[in-house]
């Protein structure tokens, strides 16, 4: 029952948002007004605790998701600040994967920007409750309503305003509480820890009742009990709503919106009672579904430190040549020294040291149990993704989905005595970030790498130098495309070699037909006349997937092709799996090159925010990197540009952008899908 009463007093969260909707002003307020920190960290002048890499510093922007904990009325809360740049996006995936709550932060601004929607969907996809929060409320243009309204639109979700802001832009100055109905002064004098609650002016009373009246009769709509006491006209209470709004949050079903400032110190507090009140503890959240290895059925492990161990790695960090795993742990205890099994990779490992992690500082602790998140040494060959549990019980959690890189550069060492160094170092930089890659060109010898964007290419090269001491040159960025094939084909692979004094034959016939767009590879057995034992399709399978990493054109992998396996030759006593994989790779070579074969190149979807005085020059510049416009909207002052862009002719943008403009405009893209090469 302890176990109970404590779990019940947790709260597992992450910051999520578009870039520079101010993140991490708003959690370095959250650990100062909770005591864990004792100074006000900034982001402009690179004094926050949570971006605490240089790069982070420097450029004042988040590229890594921080872990600290930190108390508020006697809820421990486990908080992740998440990057808003779309090159750092696995930042934020894998920290979904592990958290029960969010809060999404937008600028009241700028309203719902692409990154935002990204990471709402994100959110969704691993069905996690939000809150809104709609910062940046003193800034000339900040519109509350206009927010709302865009995150009922795009999310299509019920937002819940349970605040209106006390004025506006500069004479920003509180919030109005809905569900209380008092309001909130912040003392500007005590850097906002202080602040003042007071009976509603009278002057906003008619106001407030008309938007709490709204708030009721939304509530009321899923709430027979409260829509009763509404059409009765009874009083309705404050925790009567808390519990109702908590209910709708933790089903999906609505998102309670907050305002405020972060950077003005104003909003935070009823922000972290928001996250007491309405989002979920552990307890709340639906028990983690995990597979059986030993018999491929699906079980469910609550979260109780009483259970088998069950924990996630969700994050790999090398610090100083030292490998820090970081796991959520879903059930059971870790203890310092135990045996655990990785059931992903099939080996077992020791726990050497568990550390409580604030941003980069470390707690030494013993043990920690279920709904905790925690950082470990003595993981040697766990990587992102991987499940770790009781040797004695083994399951398989559901793993991090990764991106791939649609960007690459050539990278060659400076000193030829660096160049196992290098392989060295991107190993480990690859085994942080799953969406950074690496090979050696067999054609020129150089290393090429591959990730999200350039700015994400830019950092690796940059902790290359700093934090491994290894100087590369680069080649320019080349675009990763894709291969695929425009009509059905037919190939034929015959392997027949001997090999070691023993003959090795077998002959595959496949059939490729192209799929739509983005459907992806997939790969059928349709053999129905018994030349091919069932036996051995795992092997043609194995050699048909290594022929689809390379294709004819220029090596690049193969994408949305259907392959049908239907006819083939075995030979009793010669035929072997060895000889079935060649030929099965063979064959698809072979139909690949007759089915018409073209180059995919990766489009990304660019937003575009121009004043109005430079817009025509903005638009022909996108059409003459060969993109399509898909809407422009008016923002006030601003122009909101939507395009469809190829990333061959993105290299540069920002600096053509800066000049066109006078630095006026800014841009942000994300990849949209891959279709033919524009080029």
């Amino acid at each position: 029952m302890a176990d109970q009463k404590r779990l019940n007093l947790y709260r597992n969260i992450g910051i999520i948002a578009h870039i520079d909707a101010g993140k991490t002003t708003l959690t370095e307020r959250i650990l100062f007004y909770t005591g864990r920190s004792h100074r006000m960290g900034e982001v402009h002048d690179g004094t926050a605790v949570m971006d605490w890499m240089e790069q982070e510093q420097e450029r004042g922007i988040t590229i890594t998701s921080a872990v600290t904990t930190c108390e508020w009325r006697g809820h421990e809360i486990h908080l992740i600040d998440t990057p808003g740049h779309v090159d750092f996006t696995i930042e934020v995936e894998r920290s979904l994967r592990v958290l029960d709550g969010a809060i999404a932060v937008f600028s009241g601004v700028d309203g719902v920007e692409p990154q935002s929607e990204t990471v709402w969907h994100q959110a969704d996809r691993y069905h996690v409750p939000k809150i809104a929060f709609v910062n940046k409320m003193d800034r000339i243009g900040a519109d509350f309503n206009n927010t709302v309204s865009q995150i009922a639109a795009k999310f299509k979700t019920i937002p819940l305003p349970i605040q209106l802001p006390l004025g506006a832009e500069a004479n920003f100055r509180g919030v109005i509480d809905l569900v209380s109905m008092k309001q909130t002064f912040w003392l500007d004098e005590t850097l906002g820890a202080e602040f003042r609650i007071e009976e509603i002016d009278p002057a906003l009373m008619a106001e407030a009742n008309e938007a709490r009246e709204d708030l009721v009769a939304k509530l009321g709509e899923f709430d027979d009990e409260l829509m009763e006491r509404y059409l009765g006209g009874d009083d309705i209470t404050a925790e009567q709503l808390i519990a109702v709004i908590r209910r709708l949050t933790l089903e999906l079903k609505a998102v309670p919106v907050l305002c405020g400032s972060a950077l003005k110190n104003k909003g935070v507090q009823p922000l972290l009672e928001a996250i007491v009140d309405f989002l979920p503890s552990p307890l709340d959240v639906p028990p983690i579904e995990v597979i059986n290895p030993q018999t491929g059925a699906v079980e469910q492990r609550n979260p109780d430190e009483q259970g088998p161990l069950a924990a996630l790695a969700y994050k790999i960090f090398m610090e100083q040549g030292r490998k820090l795993t970081y796991l959520r742990i879903y059930s059971g205890v870790l203890r310092v020294g135990a045996d655990v099994l990785n059931v992903s990779k099939g080996s077992r490992e020791k726990v050497s040291r568990i550390f409580q992690m604030h941003a980069n500082k470390r707690e030494r602790i013993e043990k920690s149990g279920a709904g905790n998140l925690v950082a470990v040494l003595g993981l040697k060959t766990t990587t992102t993704g991987d499940s770790i549990c009781d040797p004695d019980r083994p399951v398989l959690l559901e793993p991090v989905e990764a991106y791939e890189p649609v960007i690459s550069i050539s990278k060659e060492t400076q000193l030829r005595a660096d160049q196992e160094k290098l392989f060295d170092s991107l190993s480990k930089l690859s085994e942080e970030d799953p969406t950074f890659r690496f090979a050696e060109s067999a054609d020129t010898g150089q290393i090429i790498v591959s990730g999200m964007g350039e700015l994400h290419l830019e950092i690796v090269l940059n902790r290359l130098d700093r934090d491994y001491h290894v100087q590369v040159n680069s080649g320019k960025p080349q675009v990763v495309y894709r291969e695929t094939i425009t009509r059905p084909s037919e190939g034929t692979g015959v392997f027949d070699r001997e090999i070691a004094g023993a003959r090795h034959f077998a002959e595959v016939r496949l059939h490729l037909s192209p799929r739509e767009r983005g459907h992806g590879d997939a790969i059928e057995n349709r053999v129905r006349d018994g030349s091919i034992p069932e036996i051995f399709f795992p092997a043609i399978e194995q050699g048909t997937k290594e022929a689809m990493s390379s294709g004819t054109i220029s090596g690049y992998p193969v994408v949305d092709v259907d392959t049908n396996v239907f006819t083939g030759t075995f030979m009793e006593g010669a035929s072997s799996e060895l000889a079935f994989r060649v030929a099965a790779s063979m064959a698809f070579r072979n139909a690949f090159e007759q089915g018409a074969p073209v180059l995919l190149e990766p489009y990304m979807s660019v937003e575009i925010l121009t004043p109005d005085d430079f817009l025509g020059e903005v638009l022909g510049d996108i059409n003459m990197r060969k993109g399509r416009i898909e809407s422009i909207a008016a923002r006030k002052a601003i122009q909101v540009i939507e395009a469809v862009v190829p990333l061959s002719k993105m290299f540069g943008y920002s600096t053509s952008l800066r000049s066109s403009t006078q630095g006026r405009a800014t841009f942000t893209m994300h990849f949209s899908h891959y279709d033919l090469s524009s080029s």
